[in-house]
């Protein structure tokens, strides 16, 4: 009744990047606020952060039906929902409390930054810069490329977690860090602040799922976009195969989710086609 009748004008209208800003089709903002009221975003999550405490597989089970009547609109939540698995698993107490209730609630979405324009798949290559300041966070600068939901106009912030290096890091991809970039930065009472320097360049023109925003990232500006460590320097990489994996699964679940929806419509279609 909400989702998969936008799936239409999603594909039509699409996406669009207007005077520098990212509109998604008409209906997503309605359809997101409905979604986000429900409850459904935080299903498997700690009740202790806003979630429902259910076993994963119930969490599944009911992502098949997002992911059947309208993949466009239901990536944002894949990605919202490996960040906050990634920032519950090795997140400071301090990141959970300003972030991970937040994504779970689905005030904010949650995006995964690996690929950069120089690099494309070879995580070894890239070449996005994480400079200290010394007062608890970085100055990240970089491109970031094929981000899903990199900037959308549905929830007040975006949380993005974005690899780079720091500046003595070794090569290759042990060199690499995990950084959380928020799009504005979270006030001394956890609500977004100032603008920070991470900015949407453009859009992808995609075959399919085009109300699912594909986002070529820039992250600095002048000085740089303010980051915050998650773990340890240079364990980047495998603290992200946790969104990465989580992600892995999902797209698992779209496959199966979107043969099902197939499945149903030709199958009506070929009770009520006129033969002959």
């Amino acid at each position: 009744q909400v989702l998969a009748p936008l799936n239409r004008v999603g594909d039509e209208v699409g996406a669009r990047f207007e005077a520098g800003l990212v509109v998604t089709p008409p209906g997503w903002q309605e359809a997101f606020q409905t979604f986000v009221a429900g409850g459904w975003t935080g299903l498997m999550f700690d009740p202790e952060f806003g979630g429902q405490g259910l076993p994963r597989v119930v969490s599944t089970a009911v992502q098949e039906m997002w992911e059947s009547s309208n993949m466009s609109f239901a990536l944002w939540l894949l990605l919202t929902q490996a960040a906050a698995e990634a920032i519950s698993i090795i997140g400071t107490a301090e990141q959970k409390s300003v972030y991970l209730s937040k994504l779970v609630r689905g005030e904010w979405t949650g995006t995964m930054n690996l690929t950069e324009p120089q690099a494309g798949s070879d995580l070894s290559a890239i070449s996005a810069i994480a400079v200290p300041e010394g007062n608890g966070h970085y100055l990240l600068s970089g491109q970031k490329m094929f981000i899903t939901y990199g900037d959308h106009d549905l929830a007040e912030n975006i949380i993005h977690l974005v690899l780079a290096r720091t500046p003595d890091a070794p090569e290759g991809t042990k060199g690499i860090s995990l950084f959380i970039v928020p799009k504005f930065i979270p006030d001394s009472a956890g609500e977004p602040g100032p603008r920070n320097e991470v900015h949407c360049v453009s859009l992808e023109h995609k075959l399919g799922i085009h109300g699912s925003p594909t986002a070529l990232m820039s992250y600095g500006g002048d000085r740089g976009a303010v980051a915050y460590l998650v773990g340890e320097e240079h364990r980047g990489l495998e603290y992200m195969f946790i969104m990465m994996n989580a992600a892995r699964h999902a797209v698992g679940v779209e496959g199966y989710g979107i043969a099902e929806r197939a499945y149903q419509q030709a199958l009506a279609y070929s009770k009520e086609r006129i033969q002959g």
